[in-house]
């Protein structure tokens, strides 16, 4: 059950009195997305690549993920023996991520290898634990927005083509980064009709038809024309999961490790006094106050992720007052958990941070 202290102030407190408690046993993490109350609780925010790599080296017996429940799946396909994972909401699911279904992707998959073809899976790291077997078993990996273009290099390297899933977005936006021209771009239908036709047997780069709608359908052409308007001059920058037009009109695109870098940036440099975000809400506004007084760091739409704000700071107190008795636990399928896992190693073992000379 989810207690009822007080108030926010009594439950922040309780909770930071089981994190003394259990001190280098304990590990939170949180993704960029959160609201500011859940992030001031953890020991590690970032984005899915920056929270993929910290988990090998995460000794504590308890990890408590703050995100969605494919971040946590990925959590525990990383995680050491003996370890638990722990998802304060189990119903923090993502929207983009259930467009893509298991069977659905297996079966288009095999009509694709029967068909002669050569065709590696590349998987958007917003999926869930099941696709992510498929695709390990079909010899692909996944990726992030922040590696998507180094992971889309390292499929094409070894087929003549790459099904990328699930986002549509963020597909077409890197194929345009790697000068993959349109017409080598395919969106295909999941019930794989188009599969057979001149355009798709001639693509390299079949797209899912897939999209997040925080980023594809809240933040619209419109949206950067009208901020234009009002600041001309000014930069835009979003995340990759926008609509290609989208990326087309703003001044750069990436993941929000790069929105986060930039910003501080333009703050630094202090030759900008007006930065437009695209990107969830939450994240724009923590710029926003974090570099208030330095430069005006402003959303482009206020566009939030519903199943973000489904951790919440009571959820999160029910799951480490709970944890013993393995309440907020999250548990993966074992006949699944070594194609998948193996997709998370091929892309950290692709995109290992170059050593230090």
């Amino acid at each position: 059950m989810i207690p009822t202290p007080s108030g926010k102030k009594d439950i922040s407190a309780r909770i930071e009195q089981i994190r003394q408690r259990y001190g280098k046993d304990l590990v939170i993490l949180a993704h960029h997305y959160q609201t500011d109350s859940i992030v001031s609780h953890v020991d590690f925010s970032g984005d899915s690549l920056e929270l993929a790599r910290r988990i090998p080296d995460i000794s504590a017996r308890h990890i408590v993920f703050c995100g969605v429940f494919f971040m946590a799946e990925s959590a525990c396909l990383l995680a050491r023996p003996g370890q638990q994972v722990y998802l304060p909401d189990h119903k923090a699911g993502c929207r983009m991520a259930n467009m893509a279904r298991q069977n659905d992707v297996e079966r288009i998959l095999t009509v694709l290898k029967d068909s002669g073809r050569s065709v590696v899976p590349l998987a958007y790291v917003n999926s869930s634990l099941a696709v992510k077997a498929v695709v390990g078993r079909f010899g692909g990996a996944v990726c992030t927005s922040s590696n998507a273009v180094r992971m889309m290099e390292w499929a094409l390297a070894r087929a003549d083509s790459v099904l990328f899933l699930p986002d549509q977005n963020l597909g077409m936006n890197t194929a345009d980064l790697l000068g993959i021209p349109g017409s080598q771009q395919f969106l295909i239908d999941i019930a794989g009709k188009t599969l057979q036709s001149p355009e798709a047997r001639s693509a390299r780069i079949l797209l899912w038809p897939g999209y997040c709608p925080t980023h594809a359908l809240g933040m619209l052409p419109s949206h950067v024309q009208e901020f234009r308007r009002a600041h001309p001059g000014c930069r835009v920058l979003v995340h990759p999961e926008c609509t290609p037009d989208v990326v087309d009109l703003v001044d750069g695109a990436g993941s929000t490790a790069y929105l986060i870098k930039e910003t501080e940036k333009a703050a630094l440099s202090g030759r900008e006094k007006v930065l437009c975000i695209g990107t969830e809400y939450h994240l724009v506004n923590r710029l926003t106050k974090r570099f208030a007084g330095t430069i005006d760091v402003r959303p482009l739409v206020k566009a939030t992720c519903p199943n973000m704000e489904k951790i919440t700071l009571p959820k999160l107190l029910a799951t480490l007052e709970g944890m013993e008795q393995g309440e907020g636990a999250v548990t993966v399928d074992e006949s699944l958990k070594s194609p998948a896992r193996q997709t998370l190693v091929r892309m950290l073992e692709h995109c290992k941070p170059a050593q230090a000379k």
